[in-house]
């Protein structure tokens, strides 16, 4: 059975806890825009497409039992609600544009003078529970996609690497670039995969590792550090991350650490791709330079479990992302097919 980190039904909402995996599984009820904008900000949820989607539902469990007079009274909460939610983790772009999506929706809406202002919340909560499902289909789309362009070809099975958590639970179901690597599985052909601890958040090691025990696929934990060390020693067919931001030109905006990896995938001639879905491109950026990068607190790479791991006194940087120029990636994997780099901004502009 596949894990399931976001439960939602008749605007009841629950998501489970990753900051307590993989020692325990809790799920915790979000009531509302504040819970979920704290539920993303705390890293309780993470994984862009599970951000957007959990952002999203919580405003549809804000005003889910709530009457409105008008309809521009509920425009203009829902308006505020988005702007605020999409604060939360400015680096992924599918929640600011899910929030784009549910702005036009509603201006449309608020315009048409045949609809009412219960059908008005009722095609707006509509519209984000389909979000739930279109996520699932589109990640299926993007294993399989994935996978026919790394088994194309080969007669033996493969050896893959991965970085931070791209799976089950960084989205609604079955994953990016896990959903690849579970796709190639699923054909007999995955012979082992990699994963990194992903420091300082250890996403790799708690949740990646979680979903591969899980699901009992043939797996190994390496710490960052030893990338380079496994490129070189052991033949590994592909690398596959995920992506929280896609610049137009193809610069990638992943976990911190996956720029060295490509750098290093470069130097050996692994391919490295990237799995993500459309909303994960945004083209209004030209390249990664334009692409804000969040800066999480110190204590998360002072300390572990609350025990502090690092010397008192020493300053910290520590950025949530790093930006993996297009160069280096091989393909964009996606839910439409696998693209070059330089493809995306007119793929984009065709959907």
């Amino acid at each position: 059975m596949t894990l399931e980190a976001i439960k939602y039904k008749s605007g009841q909402l629950q998501i489970l806890d990753q900051l307590l995996l993989p020692a325990e599984s809790k799920y915790i009820p979000v009531a509302g825009v504040k819970d979920g904008w704290s539920a993303i900000h705390k890293m309780q949820v993470r994984g862009a497409p599970a951000i957007a989607i959990v952002g999203c539902l919580s405003l549809v469990v804000e005003i889910y039992d709530k009457q409105y007079e008008t309809k521009a009274a509920l425009a203009n909460e829902i308006g505020e609600h988005l702007q605020y939610l999409v604060t939360s983790r400015p680096t992924a772009v599918n929640l600011k544009l899910a929030a784009d999506d549910v702005k036009g929706q509603v201006e449309s809406l608020l315009a048409n003078e045949t609809v009412t202002v219960d059908g008005m919340k009722q095609e707006v909560i509509k519209a984000i529970e389909y979000m739930l499902e279109k996520d699932i289909s589109d990640n299926r789309a993007i294993g399989d996609n994935g996978a026919n362009v790394l088994v194309k070809g080969v007669d033996r099975p493969l050896k893959l690497l991965t970085h931070c958590n791209t799976g089950s639970l960084a989205t609604a179901g079955y994953g990016t670039a896990l959903g690849v690597i579970r796709s190639v599985n699923e054909r007999n052909l995955l012979e082992h995969v990699y994963c990194t601890e992903t420091r300082p958040y250890n996403q790799g090691a708690r949740l990646t590792a979680y979903e591969l025990v899980h699901d009992k696929l043939p797996a190994t934990l390496v710490t960052d550090s030893m990338v380079a060390a496994l490129l070189s020693s052991r033949k590994i067919d592909a690398i596959i991350v995920g992506a929280d931001r896609v610049a137009a030109n193809g610069d990638t905006a992943n976990k911190i650490g996956t720029y060295q990896m490509a750098v290093v995938a470069k130097h050996h001639g692994v391919p490295f791709y990237v799995a993500a879905p459309f909303t994960s491109i945004d083209v209004a950026i030209e390249d990664g330079s334009h692409i804000k990068i969040e800066e999480r607190p110190e204590h998360e790479l002072t300390h572990i479990g609350g025990q502090r791991i690092a010397a008192p006194g020493i300053g910290c940087w520590n950025p949530a992302f790093d930006v993996t120029p297009a160069e280096l990636i091989t393909g964009i994997i996606t839910e439409r097919g696998v693209l070059k780099p330089c493809e995306l901004a007119e793929k984009v502009r065709q959907k």
